[in-house]
């Protein structure tokens, strides 16, 4: 890549907006906090919220982003169904996308997945102890990692899970209920890369802790890697096709 990896991050901004202890947790919102915990030489950060003219993501935001953050909760049906197709359209181009937290119900990931994404949770006062397990340690998202992260305080995600069998599966979590959960998940659409990763309830400071800032990070250079030459990556892991060996003789 021939300039720094240009990175836009969604937020819709109406939790910090309208509710007083959720401003408390993140006074500068939810896409600031990203924002720092991600800041390196080679990203070049902007934010967008839903409350921006066309929701901060024009045709010239998207055709300059190279990796798309989205945190979103409660305005899933206020993104216009044009805005999703532009998206998506980006996507399969070669647009990375982090969908975060309850992004899992956006339109935007459903129409990425096609499926209803649906899942199970629970959410009581003073959260849950999570611990996400790194379960595929040589994957680029894991580096730097430990085997494990300890969030104090987080919202039960659980399965089942509807979406498709992830392309790679880098982390699952555990939480103090028992329930387990596929919560850092890969894909390759077209000639993009998404990563869906469930840590970030608006209630708790997740996004200050070192290692979930580390695994944002590393996910946006996955999302944007390129080749050698500079060009966009296309699907590097798909397997070619095998060259035809000849006619196999019956066995009896």
């Amino acid at each position: 890549m021939t300039h720094p990896i240009r990175i836009t991050i969604w937020n819709e901004y109406w939790h910090e907006t309208n509710q007083p202890d959720i401003r408390a947790v993140y006074p500068d919102g939810i896409h600031t906090a990203i924002a720092d915990g991600i800041a390196s030489d080679d990203f070049e950060i902007r934010s967008a919220t839903f409350y921006d003219p066309d929701f901060g993501l024009t045709d010239d935001v998207l055709a300059s982003t190279d990796v798309l953050f989205w945190w979103g909760h409660v305005v899933h049906k206020e993104i216009p169904d044009e805005l999703v197709t532009r998206i998506q359209k980006r996507i399969l181009d070669g647009m990375g996308l982090v969908v975060l937290h309850s992004g899992h119900h956006s339109k935007l990931f459903g129409r990425m997945m096609g499926t209803s994404c649906n899942l199970s949770w629970r959410e009581h006062e003073g959260g849950e102890r999570e611990r996400v397990w790194v379960v595929d340690p040589a994957h680029p998202i894991a580096k730097g990692l430990p085997e494990s992260i300890v969030v104090p305080q987080s919202e039960m995600y659980g399965e089942p899970f509807d979406i498709p069998q992830p392309d790679h599966l880098v982390f699952v979590s555990w939480v103090e209920g028992g329930e387990v959960f596929r919560s850092g998940c890969c894909y390759h659409r077209g000639r993009g890369r998404i990563f869906y990763f469930s840590p970030g309830h608006e209630s708790f400071p997740i996004y200050f802790q070192p290692e979930i800032r580390q695994v944002l990070a590393n996910a946006a250079r996955w999302c944007a890697t390129p080749h050698e030459d500079g060009t966009r990556m296309v699907n590097r892991h798909r397997p070619e096709p095998l060259e035809p060996i000849g006619k196999l003789e019956a066995t009896k």
